[in-house]
């Protein structure tokens, strides 16, 4: 049942993620949210099954600053790929 304390805060901090990070009109509002919850998912599960318990310091820290950095890499991986392509699309088409 703690894992769910771990994805709301993750989906809540990615949620304030969107916002602060750059090039947010190129993106859908629940992508970075919807990273930050996944990576919380499979960070806290995978601690949990290597054998550290739940009232861990480092589980709880690396559930939730994990899974914000990934959030904030693969948004703006996302983000300046999806510029990439804008522009190219936009040359193709001569405008």
């Amino acid at each position: 049942m703690y894992i769910l304390l771990a994805l709301i805060a993750a989906c809540a901090l990615g949620i304030g993620m969107h916002y602060l990070l750059p090039a947010r009109e190129l993106r859908g509002v629940m992508v970075t949210p919807g990273i930050a919850t996944a990576a919380a998912a499979i960070i806290y599960t995978g601690m949990q099954w290597a054998g550290v318990g739940q009232d861990s310091f480092w589980l709880w820290l690396a559930s939730i600053v994990g899974s914000l950095a990934v959030a904030a890499l693969a948004t703006i991986a996302l983000s300046s790929a999806r510029t990439r392509s804008d522009a190219a699309r936009r040359a193709a088409l001569g405008l």
